[in-house]
């Protein structure tokens, strides 16, 4: 109890500038941790979605059933299947018109899904700049902290006649304070930036492996049609 008290006496009888920092530091901590329970939760969906997807996706259903059931649950859908909607609903679009040859067809699919995949990307990426922020420029304001506030602290002994470990002390102290906040609000920005980073790279190369997967199955079935149309046409012929 006697070490909390001192802690925040120090505090309070810091200088204004070292205050200002640590008032700083304290907001910078407080908006590091509001952004990391929020991006663990935004990826911790991400990951459990996908996957629930994927493996009814790979489950051989049909695709315009999962198109359906995607788009019946009245919200819009996100991440892998997100992806899968634009570019099953651009292909279904696209297959409609007759003239359409199917290479254009699979071109418009891929670019609507590539669209949807940059959109998810970004949203995964979200405030991740805001964390490398914290993380990279914290140490150097509680060192500004600090340093201001030995500078103030040995101000001040110049009008002592006589200093003392006694009297250093507590302004040596207050000042290092503001480095210790410093890194009360870098360390935990720098491991969620990490973190979080390697987690959507890792979601990033799942969507491309899928859209390069589902490209594929669309092209069979833009190529598979073309064939049935073409074999329609030469028996009305005959």
């Amino acid at each position: 109890m006697a070490t909390e008290t001192s802690l925040l006496g120090l505090i309070l009888e810091a200088s204004g500038i070292v205050q200002l920092v640590m008032l700083l530091l304290l907001a910078a901590s407080v908006a590091s941790w509001a952004i990391i329970l929020r991006k663990r939760s935004l990826l911790r969906d991400a990951m459990a979605n996908s996957n629930e997807f994927e493996n009814s996706f790979w489950s051989g259903g049909d695709l315009t059933s999962i198109y359906r059931d995607i788009t019946g649950r009245g919200e819009a859908p996100a991440n892998m299947a997100g992806i899968f909607e634009a570019g099953f609903r651009e292909f279904r679009r696209l297959r409609q018109q007759s003239d359409m040859l199917p290479e254009r067809v699979l071109d418009g699919a891929r670019r609507a899904m590539r669209a949807a995949q940059l959109r998810e990307t970004d949203r995964l990426e979200e405030s991740l700049a805001t964390l490398a922020t914290i993380g990279s420029t914290s140490p150097y304001v509680g060192l500004f902290g600090t340093v201001w506030g030995i500078m103030h602290s040995f101000r001040g002994l110049g009008n002592v006649q006589s200093a003392t470990l006694a009297t250093v002390a507590p302004g040596i102290a207050e000042a290092l304070i503001a480095t210790a906040m410093g890194l009360f609000a870098a360390i935990p920005a720098v491991i969620a930036y990490n973190r979080y980073a390697d987690q959507v790279s890792r979601l990033e190369l799942r969507y491309d492996t899928f859209a390069e997967e589902f490209s594929t199955i669309l092209q069979h079935y833009a190529h598979a049609r073309k064939s049935k149309s073409a074999d329609e046409s030469s028996r009305g012929d005959a």
